[in-house]
Parts: C-alpha cells; structure tokens; sequence
C-alpha cells in the first residue's frame, strides 16, 4: 500500500490509475473498525483499485467539541487498509488540507442545518468543504460512506448534484456489534458502563421498527416509542429522536412512503448516532416488511 501525504503527489497516483482501470475511494478519519473495512471490501468489489483517507477534519469539530480527543491510531489503521487490500492511503496533515489564506468553504445551505447540522452549527460545511476537496484530489468513479451518517449522505449528494462533481456515491449499510451497537469510532471513548447505556440507541430505534413492521405508519406514534425508550435511562440525553424524509431530512407525517428514523444521544460525555432507513411499503397495504440498511457483524 502506497502512504501519499501531499495532494499534487495523490493526485498524479490516481490519474495513474484512471488511466485504465476503475478506482474507488473510501474516506475516513481513521480509528477504523469493521464498518469502514466493509466499505473497502465493497469498493473492491466493484471497482479495480481501491484508494481510502485517513484525516481528521479540524473544520467539522466546533469550539469544545471532541476534535482534540478524537480516536487516532494510524499504524493500525495502516495494517487493517493493506490488509483489506487498499492499494492508496492518502493521510494529508491539516496544514495540507487547509494551507495558509485558504477562505473558500462550501455549504450546502437548508439541508446542511438539519439533524446533525442543527445540533452541530458549521459542522456540514466543514464536512461538504473536505469531502469536496477529497473527490478532487482523488478523482475516483465511486465514494463509498456508511449509511450510519444518514445526514451527511443526504447532504453529500445534494452537493454532488449542485456541484456537478463526476462520482458516484455509494450508501452502504450499517454494522453492528452483536448486541446491536452501530460501530462508530467513538465507542473507544464510551467507558464500560456507558458502553452499557450505549445500546439504549438501538433499543429506541428497535422499538420504532418493531411499530412500521405491525403497520403502524404515525411518525408521532414512532417518534413517542422511541422517546419513551430514552427516558428509562436519565443519563442518557438525547438530541434528537427524528422521522425524516432521507433525502431532504425534512420531518415526515407518516412512513408509508419510506423515511429515514434517526437518532442521536450523549452517553456519558460520547455523542452517539443511529438510524434505521426504510424503503417503501407493500402498496396493498396488507403486509409491510419494512427493509433495514443494515448488518450485523457476526
């Protein structure tokens, strides 16, 4: 595996590339588990080559956020993408990403402040302005993301689309730790009985999946489920338990339609997420087998 630390030099590696063969591109911010080594495998699957990133972003942490605490463990990581097969690791300092007198941004206006990017104010514009600057640089055919960060995959391709940038993204599900924990680099974070609370997300998004397969279709109904999940635990506090359409993350009334059922919780001192997408309904209204993007790693 090539280690590339300047964007001219990852640049010219994946032009090499291009040249003939298909390239995939899975970005990261390191701490990596088995939720980002399911996107390389993906990516692999379809594509020749298969390049990743390793950078955590300093623009999508705000003032007292945990950017300075944030997992980092690169040699591991290194070991885990060759093992994987990931043939570029691009991992750029933020000196490099952000030179000097650099002031352009880019901001997905309305979507980039729902959800997350309401919780979280600038966040999605440092996100939407390294992501960008990523499928630039690498100038891959796909860009692979986990579907765990619904928000910010909403968000991504609508600056795609607006931007005209030429790749392709691809979604991938979520994984899960046995009990059902989505795998996040944060859980590092989690202490052994926050690690406990932690499944509490899970529940709550469980006890709304368990309503759309009976039929139920209220959002308010699946949002007051949830809700009373999180109040069996009053150290748990939540941010937001939402009923959104996937794509514009605008709440929705109802799920016959398929919507995306978010979560979002501080366990302890870790802010965690989870969601729950489901596709549409059966029309005939008679049996509704909601679909869930989602694994679980055995």
């Amino acid at each position: 595996m090539q280690i590339i630390t300047t964007a001219r030099e990852m640049q010219q590696a994946c032009r090499r590339v291009k040249a003939n063969r298909r390239l995939g591109f899975v970005p990261t911010m390191g701490a990596l588990h088995e939720g980002h080594l399911s996107l390389v495998r993906r990516a692999l699957a379809e594509c020749d080559v298969v390049a990743a990133s390793i950078f955590v972003n300093p623009t999508q942490f705000a003032p007292g956020e945990d950017y300075e605490i944030y997992p980092r463990c690169f040699e591991d990581d290194c070991t885990k993408l060759e093992a994987t097969g990931t043939a570029l690791l691009f991992a750029p300092s933020a000196a490099e990403m952000y030179p000097e007198g650099a002031t352009t941004f880019v901001e997905v206006t309305g979507l980039g402040d729902r959800l997350d990017g309401a919780s979280r104010p600038g966040h999605f514009r440092g996100v939407a302005t390294v992501v960008a600057k990523l499928l630039n640089i690498v100038g891959s055919d796909s860009a692979y993301f986990g579907q765990k960060d619904a928000a910010q995959v909403a968000v991504l391709r609508a600056m795609i689309r607006d931007l005209n940038i030429p790749v392709e993204l691809v979604a991938c599900p979520i994984v899960r730790e046995r009990d059902g924990l989505a795998m996040s680099s944060r859980n590092r974070n989690l202490s052994e009985s926050d690690r406990g609370r932690a499944l509490i997300l899970h529940r709550a998004l469980d006890a709304a999946s368990r309503l759309v397969g009976d039929g139920e279709m209220n959002a308010e109904v699946l949002r007051s489920a949830m809700i009373e999940v999180f109040a069996s635990d009053a150290n748990v506090r939540v941010d937001y338990a939402a009923i959104v359409d996937p794509a514009t993350l605008l709440p929705v009334d109802d799920t016959s339609r398929g919507a995306l059922i978010a979560v979002a919780a501080w366990v302890g001192s870790t802010r965690l997420i989870d969601n729950v997408l489901i596709e549409n309904l059966r029309a005939d209204n008679l049996v509704r087998e909601p679909f869930f993007m989602e694994e679980v790693h055995a």
